[in-house]
């Protein structure tokens, strides 16, 4: 089932089915590995909810919900 990775709940894993993004914030994120196939796990949403914190490819990385609503992800089981 497609979603975007702002909708993951903590604990939930994802693979990334594609980034709708463009320019600078882009380019970032596909060198942190964020490309089509990879998996991404939710680790801890702030109190607010905004930033969230991700694990993608054995890094954590802090997104806004700004910009995760552009990343589209396929919700996998954790393993």
């Amino acid at each position: 089932m497609e979603t975007t990775l702002d909708r993951l709940r903590e604990g939930e894993c994802a693979r990334i089915a594609r980034l709708a993004l463009r320019g600078a914030m882009r380019r970032r994120l596909l060198d942190f590995g964020m490309i089509e196939g990879t998996t991404i796990r939710c680790l801890r949403k702030s109190p607010a909810g905004d930033p969230v914190i991700y694990r993608v490819r054995g890094t954590m990385l802090a997104l806004r919900r700004q910009d995760s609503q552009w990343i589209a992800v396929e919700v996998i089981p954790c393993g």
